[in-house]
Formats: structure tokens, C-alpha cells, sequence
């Protein structure tokens, strides 16, 4: 499984909003290297759902539940979108500040490329993040407790 981060603006769509929804596509994404991430991204993958602007900070889990297809809010070039389903909230919400003070992220994307709007997370940093909104340590998946 990998990991990565998802950026809105809140205004646009939010947590809430996801939460509603259950599974919703991400469109929208009109950077070539967000892009690629997005076409990385497979059935499984975990994403931390964050508000950018207002807030600025990590809220939620989402699961990728469907792999890159053309977005549908693209006019023209080769844009593409997946599914995300809501899997759940952060109990705390993790503030970019307290990643910016925490050592553990001196080279995480988000810090160090502030515009992009998908990123990858590592393991360790998907961990940090977690153990900092007190959710519960994520047990291995079967696949992986098998190995």
C-alpha cells in the first residue's frame, strides 16, 4: 500500500462534504506532477484528506477505490481523476504548523512543495501523522502479515 495527501479548499469541497458523499471523484487537478501522482496512485491507497487555505490542515482518511480515468471536468489535455471513499476522521486534526515544528517532515512535499495538491506521504511520515492525531496505529494488512 502507499500513502499519499490530497488538498482542497474547504469552500470547494470539504471533509463534510466527503463524509456525505462516501465515495467521490477527485477532479480538478491541473498540475503535471500532482497529475502524475494521481496516475500512481492503486486500488487500496490511503490518502489524508486536507484543507488548504482556510485551515490548513489534515482531517481525514480517504481510500482510493478507483485507479486514474480521464477527468471529467477537463475541458482538454490529458487530465485525469480517481475515486476516494471516506474511511475516517483524525480525532485531531493535524495543523501544517505542528508538521512544520516537527522534525520527522524537514523533507516532506508539503512543506517543501506547498502548491502541489497530491503528494506522496512515506510510511514513517504516515505514521508520525497518525500517532499526532491520536488515531489508532493501523494493523498490518493480511497480505502484508502473511510475509
Amino acid at each position: 500500500m502507499n500513502y499519499w495527501l490530497v488538498k482542497t479548499e474547504p469552500g470547494a469541497f470539504s471533509w463534510d462534504e466527503q463524509v456525505a458523499h462516501g465515495v467521490e471523484p477527485w477532479t480538478g487537478v491541473r498540475n503535471h506532477t500532482a497529475k502524475n501522482y494521481l496516475k500512481a496512485m492503486r486500488l487500496g491507497d490511503r490518502a489524508f484528506f486536507y484543507h488548504s487555505g482556510e485551515g490548513r490542515e489534515i482531517v481525514g482518511i480517504v481510500e482510493v477505490v478507483r485507479e486514474a480515468y480521464p477527468d471529467p471536468t477537463a475541458e482538454s489535455g490529458d487530465w485525469v481523476a480517481v475515486d476516494v471513499k471516506t474511511i475516517a476522521p483524525l480525532p485531531r486534526p493535524v495543523s501544517l504548523a505542528m508538521i512544520k515544528k516537527d522534525p520527522a517532515f524537514k523533507d516532506f512535499l508539503l512543506v517543501r512543495q506547498p502548491r502541489l495538491s497530491v503528494l506522496p506521504v512515506s510510511k514513517a511520515q504516515w505514521q508520525r501523522i497518525l500517532e499526532l492525531a491520536n488515531y489508532p496505529p493501523e494493523a498490518p494488512s493480511s497480505a502484508s502479515a502473511a510475509s
